[in-house]
This record gives C-alpha cells, sequence and structure tokens, in this order.
C-alpha cells in the first residue's frame, strides 16, 4: 500500500508468524502472562512497552495466542486500562513537543508541516476511536488543553 503522503510504496514491517500456536519453549500458561502483564502495568509501563519486556525478557513472542486477548483488551478486563488510547496520546504528545518547538523556532516551516499532518493524523483517529466505542461521542481534542491531557 501507498504512503499516504510521500507518494512511495516503502517496505512493510514485520510480520507475525502465519502458524498460531503456543511455542514450545514458552513456560507460562494464560493466567501467569496476564498477571504479568498487571505487574508490568503497574510499573507504570505502557502496552507496547509490556508488549516488548514480555518478548526479551520472558520469551513470550505473542500474548493474544496465549491468552486469547491482546494486551490492551487484557488491561480493559481488568479496568486499568488508559483513559486514551496508547496511538492518539502518544500522537497529542508529539504535537505538544511540535508547538513548544515553534514557539521558539517561529520560521521552522518543516516542523509547521509536521504539526498539520500530526494533527490530522490525531483527527482521523479521534473520529475512528468515537465510531469504535473507545471514546466518548462528547470527546473533543483541543489543541490548547493537549499538555493538560498528556500528564
Amino acid at each position: 500500500m501507498a504512503r499516504m503522503y510521500s507518494r512511495k510504496k516503502g517496505k512493510s514491517g514485520s510480520t507475525k508468524p502465519s502458524d498460531i500456536k503456543k511455542k514450545s519453549w514458552v513456560k507460562y500458561d494464560a493466567k501467569e502472562i496476564e498477571a504479568l502483564v498487571l505487574k508490568l502495568t503497574k510499573e507504570l509501563n505502557k502496552p507496547s512497552k509490556i508488549g516488548m519486556i514480555l518478548r526479551d525478557s520472558y520469551g513470550i513472542a505473542d500474548v493474544k495466542i496465549i491468552t486469547g486477548k491482546s494486551i490492551s483488551k487484557l488491561l480493559e478486563k481488568n479496568k486499568i486500562a488508559p483513559e486514551l488510547p496508547e496511538d492518539i496520546a502518544s500522537l497529542i504528545k508529539k504535537q505538544v513537543f511540535l508547538l513548544d518547538h515553534l514557539d521558539k523556532n517561529h520560521k521552522d516551516e518543516t516542523a509547521k508541516r509536521g504539526l498539520i499532518l500530526t494533527e490530522s493524523k490525531i483527527n482521523r483517529l479521534m473520529k475512528y476511536y468515537k465510531k469504535a466505542g473507545r471514546l466518548p461521542k462528547t470527546w473533543k481534542y483541543d489543541r490548547d488543553k493537549a499538555k493538560l491531557l498528556i500528564n
């Protein structure tokens, strides 16, 4: 699929393995993995970081294969999911950094374009999450209150 702004095809990222079964080296069952996810969440790790920690330190390649649920679904089930989905929160954080940069460097045209692209991604994700029910229908994104959302 072509990229949205560069008109190039690009190389795809990593792909999941085709066989969907528990690997022989994984010593953990579903309850133990869920306990690990909850423990790592209490240490203030984001879901993507939890996945990397489980992969690198515990040898758990894919949580969904063993537990039947993704990390974010496990967090929702235990009612400790973050208010904002991780991808939209990181985009808001990027937008806040770009605004701070543009306050100091107001002639940086590349950063201005980056800000426009970032805000359009935020708006597209916001629309998707409202349809999916992850955000309330009345939730609005405001550039001025973005710093409060991140903290």
